[in-house]
């Protein structure tokens, strides 16, 4: 039976909202009841760390917007209970050198194909540097959103949506267990675990930073494992995740004994996962790939399949 979901389109109108540049929005804030007389001496009041000349030159480059989308000048009058929308100034980033691959486009779906070491979102020190924003310059959408995660050293398919009315209902797809995913990792060969298995287990943060562990108590995290071929001391797999919890692929691994090669956080949490300090060893990426995703297209009702070109280094 095709699961379709009813999306109302209604339209209404909406607040101005400034369109974003190099594919990142703006930053919004209310103006409060204050001493100030003019909007650049709040701005300087309640941003410190910025220098007064710095907004003084974002207000004369119209980088400071009023409610209506119109500069705000660096004599305007200050008047509260308004609102403010600014860009921010972004340092340089150092390029991830691998490219995405767009799949697929429609009016309301994005298929995109991730390259290791490519964060899905803005975090820590990536911004500009993400698979979200990338996408967002190149295809021009500012409304693209993306519709799960997959970690950043993970290779693969990540979908996104393109119209916020229906987000939601491509987004309960993930909630609902409704779209069936396949990965594939490299990883230590063990013929006694007599696979194909469904391991699963309990998974709650560990006290170790970042990494998750294994506890007593009903099990929260599902994955079917299956064999696809050995080649000497390594083997392929094919992971099914029936749940879909933080770090869960890499996790069960692990507890099996047959941690994903070059994983930086399992056993060992390593100094260059945290992503904080250089680049990371480009040279080892983590074999983990998310191979393919099928489901149901809740506004369509068509059956979806997508499946990634990039293929692990055996």
């Amino acid at each position: 039976m095709r699961r379709r979901i009813k999306v109302s389109f209604k339209t209404s109108i909406r607040p101005f909202v400034p369109p974003s540049r190099n594919g990142v929005g703006c930053s919004c804030i209310a103006l409060t009841k204050g001493p100030w007389l003019r909007v650049l001496d709040f701005l300087a009041d309640r941003f410190p760390a910025v220098p007064r000349a710095e907004w003084l030159r974002r207000m004369m480059d119209g980088e400071v917007l009023d409610a209506d989308g119109a500069p705000v000048p660096p004599d305007r009058p200050y008047r509260p209970h308004a609102k403010l929308y600014y860009y921010r100034s972004l340092p340089p980033e150092t390029r991830i050198p691998f490219d995405e691959t767009v799949l697929f486009q429609d009016d309301y779906l994005v298929v995109a194909d991730k390259p290791h070491f490519l964060p899905v979102t803005p975090s820590g020190r990536y911004l500009q540097e993400t698979l979200l924003i990338r996408l967002k310059r190149k295809l021009g959408i500012d409304t693209l959103t993306p519709m799960h995660r997959i970690d950043r050293e993970t290779a693969g398919l990540v979908l996104f949506t393109v119209q916020p009315h229906t987000r939601d209902a491509y987004q309960s797809l993930f909630r609902d267990k409704a779209v069936r995913k396949t990965y594939e990792a490299i990883a230590p060969s063990r013929r006694d675990l007599g696979l194909p298995v469904r391991y699963a287990s309990r998974l709650i943060e560990s006290p170790s930073f970042m990494q998750m562990c294994e506890t007593d108590g009903l099990p929260n995290a599902e994955t079917r494992i299956e064999l696809l071929e050995v080649k000497g001391a390594l083997a392929r797999y094919r992971l099914l995740p029936v749940t879909g919890q933080k770090h869960q692929l890499r996790a069960h691994m692990n507890a099996l004994g047959i941690a994903i090669l070059n994983d930086q956080i399992y056993p060992h949490l390593l100094p260059a996962a945290s992503g904080d300090g250089g680049d990371p060893d480009y040279g080892k990426p983590l074999q983990l790939l998310a191979k393919s995703v099928t489901f149901t297209d809740p506004i369509s009702g068509q059956l979806r399949q997508f499946e990634s070109a990039r293929q692990l280094d055996f």
